[in-house]
């Protein structure tokens, strides 16, 4: 196999991924309906705050995790976007509960979230679970703890 390959770039290079690319996709919804909030109302703009970094970390994590290569790190940054996709999904009712003008348009988002949920069930799937690095040989007791490098 040549080094030097197309997929072996494609690897160095997170942007290239459908669940990257997904969540970009994610992340431009949610900025153009947060565009849409009202400067002079505090509550929707502290919910606009929340649903604009957990956007950002549909892909920041993905090329994090990527970066790391290790299996451990990368199933630490699937948990950080699972949950990150999760509070996404459900901030159609506090966008409705602080009167957000346009609350229906937030189905969008909700779809765009299942897309990359699959993708995302497809993408950890394909973890390496053999890259795990043991740091430390650790002996635990009820007064101590202590570890051998």
């Amino acid at each position: 196999m040549d080094m030097n390959s197309d997929d072996e770039d494609d690897l160095l290079q997170p942007e290239k991924l459908p669940i990257y690319q997904k969540g970009k996709e994610i992340f431009e919804m949610v900025y153009k309906l947060t565009d849409l909030i009202p400067e002079d109302n505090e509550h929707l703009n502290f919910v606009k705050s929340g649903m604009l970094s957990d956007a950002a970390l549909l892909t920041v994590k993905v090329a994090g995790a990527e970066a790391a290569g290790l299996y451990d790190l990368k199933m630490e940054n699937a948990a950080i976007i699972r949950k990150a996709a999760r509070d996404l999904m459900v901030q159609q009712h506090s966008l409705d509960m602080f009167g957000f003008e346009y609350p229906e348009y937030y189905q969008l988002v909700r779809n765009l979230i299942e897309e990359y949920r699959l993708l995302f069930i497809d993408w950890v799937a394909g973890f390496d679970k053999w890259t795990v690095k043991i740091l430390h040989k650790c002996e635990f007791s009820s007064t101590n703890l202590r570890c051998n490098g």
